[in-house]
């Protein structure tokens, strides 16, 4: 075996996305990822466990309001039709020879069938493979709030952190030690509040470790830990670019299938309306292969997946053969087993990239063989009891790597509304709320902040995509709380069902608790 250790980090979030009625563009995200990523995500990391050649370790955070959706009956009662719908139309375009087609009926019909094997129970399955040590659970802010631009009201940030881990805990009965920082977004002094909140470690980008305070002796190929006691480990670019580039690395092969090219967009709006869809947009249908970067998407070439799977296990052993060079060379410059950090988001695996679940199975099946050893970070630490002190730099994954993709042009607005509104909760809550009613309010008026503030809005202000849901989604939340807030100040609820029914539709964090929003004396 090769000295040193591979760690593979997945994330995995989706925005609070729960919707009053079936069929909206934002149920369809969670449903595809459902299909696409999350369960076969599960099938292969419990197919790998029952080997016995095969030893699979990651680690993987799961946001708390990705959790709210896979925990709901409203939504789990949905996707059976979801799947349903799509099987039909599919049924209705095949042909005797039409493997792309056949393929997809295939794929759809077992994540169904894995889905009603459980009962829709995801949680619980992740839940037996953190119990049987093959995944390292983290957690998330609360909402994916980006931490950085919510540190003018420290207790805001605080409330993001114990809502999660409180969360966390309710659902896995044990409360998390480690965390996936909103797109891995630090700044100094963050690390206070993380120990505050039982944190202990978290994933930064490479620079956040190569620019810190001393600079880190061993660079990337170790974790780091400030003097609170809470460790960080950085992304290795070496390990993640063959991954997550569609240009550069294997996901661009041209065996593989076309993420753009969806049944959603070629059929007319007729098409669409013949099985309920009113309007165009994606339905998780592909049926085409990449073909080459440089075709245009009405003449890309059906997929095979067939050829797909053959280049998944070329890639596999190609990445497996690449890391064994890389930790060989680590051995003669450094005096310890180097580490390998390589984090991803979950949703590349299956979405963006469908043979990605294959991909990490090849990985774990062909890991032996190639003399790759793979391993959590909590494992890593514990193998680790001496680390080097030094304080990370202020850092994100977001383009230039620091914090410019979440303020900006398109969307700085938002931090006042941000900061207005958390000073106001933080106002409130440290005075202390005295009648029952006030608190319910109060509860339900921090389920809105922490929605609001959710990183995925910004971003999607700033790519330019779904703008208006975006915006509807912050103003949503916003307008609900301050019109809570209004009713407390006044002692009066204008509309008395108004409470009822955003506490039916945002019904988020059970457990929250105002007194995260207090100020410390």
């Amino acid at each position: 075996m090769t000295k040193g250790n591979l760690a593979i980090v997945l994330h995995a979030h989706l925005p609070y996305v729960r919707s009053k009625e079936p069929g909206s563009l934002e149920e369809d995200w969670f449903f595809q990822a459902l299909v696409e990523c999350y369960l076969p995500l599960l099938e292969t990391l419990e197919k790998a466990l029952r080997s016995n050649d095969q030893k699979p370790k990651i680690t993987i955070g799961l946001s708390p309001t990705l959790l709210s959706l896979l925990e709901d009956e409203v939504l789990k009662n949905r996707f059976a039709k979801w799947i349903d719908l799509r099987l039909k139309l599919l049924n209705s375009l095949k042909t005797n020879n039409e493997k792309a087609t056949i393929h997809l009926i295939n794929h759809l019909n077992h994540q169904l069938a894995s889905w009603q094997k459980f009962g829709g129970d995801l949680i619980g399955r992740f839940e037996q493979l953190q119990t049987s040590a093959v995944i390292d659970i983290l957690t998330c802010a609360a909402t994916h709030g980006y931490l950085p631009l919510l540190r003018e009201n420290p207790e805001a940030v605080r409330a993001q952190l114990k809502t999660a881990v409180r969360e966390h805990k309710r659902l896995f009965k044990i409360a998390p030690l480690g965390i996936w920082l909103p797109e891995c977004a630090y700044y100094e002094g963050l690390d206070e509040l993380m120990l505050e909140s039982g944190l202990r470690y978290a994933v930064l980008d490479g620079h956040g470790l190569l620019n810190a305070n001393p600079r880190p002796r061993y660079g990337l190929y170790a974790p780091i830990c400030t003097k609170k006691g809470v460790a960080f480990f950085g992304r290795d670019s070496e390990s993640t670019l063959p991954v997550w580039s569609a240009r550069d690395g294997y996901p661009g092969n041209p065996n593989y299938r076309e993420f753009h090219r969806d049944l959603g967009w070629d059929l007319s709006n007729k098409e669409l309306e013949k099985i309920g869809i009113n309007e165009k947009r994606p339905l998780g249908i592909k049926l085409f292969k990449i073909t080459s970067q440089k075709t245009s998407l009405e003449n890309k070439e059906k997929y095979d997946p067939e050829s797909a799977e053959k280049s998944v296990k070329k890639d596999a052993k190609n990445y497996l053969i690449d890391r064994k060079k890389q930790l060989l060379e680590l051995e003669n410059s450094i005096k310890i087993d180097p580490l390998l950090i390589a984090p991803f988001d979950a949703e590349l695996f299956g979405h963006w990239w469908f043979e990605g679940p294959l991909f990490l199975s090849q990985l774990f099946s062909q890991s032996k063989k190639e003399g790759i050893q793979f391993i959590t970070l909590k494992e890593a630490l514990q193998k680790n009891p001496q680390i080097q002190l030094c304080n990370p730099s202020p850092s994100s994954w977001g383009q230039g790597g620091f914090h410019n993709y979440w303020l900006n042009e398109s969307n700085a607005w938002i931090v006042h509304q941000w900061s207005k509104a958390g000073r106001e909760m933080i106002t409130i809550c440290s005075k202390g709320l005295k009648s029952d009613s006030d608190i319910r309010i109060i509860e339900q008026a921090g389920r809105e902040l922490l929605l609001s503030q959710s990183s995925d809005w910004s971003f999607i202000l700033r790519a330019g995509t779904t703008t208006e849901l975006a915006r509807e989604r912050i103003d949503l939340h916003l307008k609900r709380f301050w019109m809570l807030i209004d009713s407390i100040k006044n002692n009066k609820i204008s509309n008395p069902s108004f409470l009822e029914e955003i506490e039916k539709e945002d019904c988020i964090f059970p457990l929250i608790s105002p007194t995260d929003w207090k100020t410390k004396v």
